[in-house]
């Protein structure tokens, strides 16, 4: 490869593939700040997002990422104005009808996590669609939290261990960690090791609370359709620069 004067460099070209994170959760905020700050209209800042996550989800791909596990409608988005929730829905529906090959092609396994209930039966049938077309693959795993809450999580999964224990199944000294790992939407996965929060936000907002305990944060000002693969090289240069540590344990990153 030959550069030359004014040629950006790529930090990914830099970073110790060695180092990066097997698991990635990015929380994309800031769709419609975006689009405010440009005179748009919220519905074209959703738009321009959803380019960024196709753009996230192939890159994290190529480079190797294992599981990439993306935040696109929360709980309590329902709470949003009607005709925007009904707008992501369509497009919602639209995007993954058009994506969900694309991506089966490329070994990717599609994933949901969140809630059945209270989401319409045209998007729930999208995501069986989606869901069935790729389950055989393993090239990467996609997880879509969807009508997602990590507080709800959490709730499903201690009712899920009560029923084994109103069942004779198991008893108080079995639960641990582990168990309650392999009760959550997430289970037979790894724990994320990066999370992403775009648009200068540094908070949570009640995501993969359980998951996250140990993850390295990464926040950045650039609103969610500003973060590209340029973007994304440099959260995971950032990550790969940091020592993890677990309690008085280190971890090679």
């Amino acid at each position: 490869m030959t550069l030359t004067m004014g040629d950006s460099i790529s930090p990914f070209l830099f970073m110790d593939k060695n180092k990066l994170p097997q698991h990635v959760a990015i929380i994309m905020d800031g769709n419609g700040r975006w689009a405010s700050a440009r005179g748009l209209g919220r519905t074209q800042g959703h738009m321009e997002g959803v380019k960024r996550i196709q753009e996230i989800i192939k890159t994290a791909h190529d480079i190797g990422i294992k599981f990439l596990t993306i935040y696109a409608f929360s709980t309590e988005n329902w709470k949003r104005p009607s005709d925007e929730v009904s707008m992501i829905m369509r497009t919602f529906i639209a995007v993954l009808g058009q994506k969900a090959k694309d991506l089966g092609r490329n070994g990717i396994r599609i994933n949901f996590i969140g809630r059945r209930t209270g989401v319409p039966d045209e998007v729930l049938k999208a995501i069986d669609q989606a869901v069935h077309l790729t389950m055989n693959n393993s090239s990467m795993t996609l997880n879509i939290a969807f009508n997602y809450g990590a507080r709800a999580e959490i709730i499903d999964a201690v009712k899920s261990i009560v029923s084994l224990a109103r069942e004779d199944k198991l008893n108080a000294d079995s639960i641990d960690e582990q168990l309650i790992s392999s009760h959550l939407y997430t289970r037979g996965q790894p724990d994320p090791d990066l999370l992403i929060r775009t648009s200068g936000e540094e908070r949570i907002s009640n995501f993969l609370l359980w998951q996250l305990s140990y993850a390295e944060l990464y926040f950045t000002d650039k609103c969610w359709p500003d973060f590209t693969e340029s973007e994304f090289h440099k959260a995971l240069d950032n990550y790969t620069q940091r020592e993890r540590r677990w309690g008085t344990i280190r971890v090679p990153g």
